[in-house]
């Protein structure tokens, strides 16, 4: 005799199996063909597979029982061997139960035809939503080759322009020959050493004409008639002042400080020190040199 549960299964499975065999949907023509049938499911499979059920059912309350048997001899404190027997033979047939592989409900045609079009239903519906999620995935691939595809265009338009002018540039270094240079250089040379000259004599002419030694500014009256004028034995003009202490900053730059003598006419010191020209030493006044002007 079926229990009230039982009979709610039955009928609800029987239901779902009606329901399944009127509602089957089909494959879209893109992806597979249709899965169209007329078959019903006759009333000797359902009768079957309720049969069956039962059976599983009960199975399922034999089991219960001797779970709960297992539990009252727990709770009333029977022989400990017993139990301890008891617990091994169902630890022992509970390892076959997990090592059994699963049987088919029923071996009957019609149910399982029913349930493999709705395993193929689902398994339908899942293949449709991979299928869309793999077209959007192609589609935004797509647009990403597209777009690199652009981008290499562009950077090979680049090399091109760099390769052109690379070649260019090596072709002008190849025509620009070694003599060549060498005479652009010594042109250049030759024009700083002139401009350089040319320098020193406006500066000559300059010192010598505003700043002379003392017997020299006495005699300026002479120096208008052109009268030759006798050279200072003890006083050292501007010019060679200067020159003096160029010659030390550029040739002892270790060491640019000269000795203040008597040749050094104090005026002409004092003058450059207060523009800033030349500079005392630290330690030793009657010590200058020139303002490194050239670093």
């Amino acid at each position: 005799m079926i229990s009230y549960t039982n009979k709610m299964d039955a009928d609800e499975l029987l239901q779902q199996t009606k329901a399944l065999a009127k509602h089957m949907s089909v494959y879209q023509p893109s992806l597979a063909p249709d899965i169209t049938s007329n078959a019903v499911v006759s009333e000797s499979a359902i009768e079957e597979l309720l049969s069956e059920c039962e059976e599983k059912w009960k199975e399922l309350e034999e089991l219960q029982n001797k779970l709960t048997l297992i539990e009252t001899l727990e709770d009333t404190g029977s022989e400990f061997s017993q139990l301890m027997t008891r617990v091994k033979a169902l630890t022992s047939e509970l390892n076959q139960w997990q090592k059994r592989e699963p049987e088919l409900l029923s071996k009957n045609h019609d149910v399982l035809v029913a349930v493999g079009k709705e395993e193929l239903q689902r398994v339908n519906k899942e293949l449709e939503m991979v299928l869309s999620c793999c077209q959007a995935k192609n589609d935004k691939l797509n647009q990403d080759l597209k777009s690199e595809q652009k981008w290499l265009e562009e950077q090979e338009e680049l090399l091109k322009a760099v390769t052109d002018k690379a070649a260019e540039l090596q072709n002008e270094v190849m025509e620009f020959s070694e003599s060549r240079a060498m005479r652009e250089l010594k042109v250049k040379i030759n024009q700083v050493k002139t401009y350089q000259e040319k320098l020193l004599e406006d500066l000559g002419e300059f010192i010598e004409e505003h700043f002379p030694l003392p017997q020299q500014q006495g005699n300026a009256s002479k120096k208008k008639k052109n009268v030759p004028q006798e050279p200072t034995a003890d006083l050292i003009s501007l010019q060679e002042i200067l020159e003096l202490l160029m010659n030390k900053i550029l040739q002892t730059p270790h060491e640019p400080y000269a000795t203040i003598d008597n040749t050094f006419w104090p005026p002409y010191v004092e003058m450059l020190l207060r523009y800033g020209v030349v500079l005392r030493h630290p330690e030793d006044p009657n010590r200058i040199r020139m303002e490194a002007f050239h670093q």
